[in-house]
C-alpha cells in the first residue's frame, strides 16, 4: 500500500509517497546512519536531480542502499 508522509525540508512543508516497504527501509536505514527518516529525505532531496521528484529519488536511493550492501548514498546522486 501507498502511504503518504508530510515533511519539511528546509521549512518547506511537501509529501512523499513510497509503498510501505520503502517506508520501511527508510526507518532501518535512518536508523543505522542515526537520523530521523526526516532527516535522511533531507539529505535525499539535496542529492537528486531537479527534475526527480522525491518520491522516485527515495526509491532510487533505497535501492542502492541495498545492492550496495547497505553502504551510505551520500556519495551517490540517487
Amino acid at each position: 500500500m501507498i502511504r503518504k508522509h508530510s515533511i519539511t525540508i528546509r521549512g518547506h512543508r511537501t509529501s512523499v509517497s513510497l509503498e510501505d516497504e520503502f517506508w520501511q527501509f527508510l526507518r532501518q536505514i535512518a536508523d543505522r546512519k542515526n537520523q530521523t527518516v526526516a532527516a535522511l529525505l533531507t539529505e535525499i532531496d539535496e542529492l537528486r536531480r531537479p527534475q526527480d521528484n522525491l518520491s522516485s529519488a527515495a526509491r532510487v536511493f533505497v535501492l542502492q542502499w541495498v545492492v550496495s550492501g547497505g553502504q551510505s548514498g551520500s556519495d551517490r546522486r540517487p
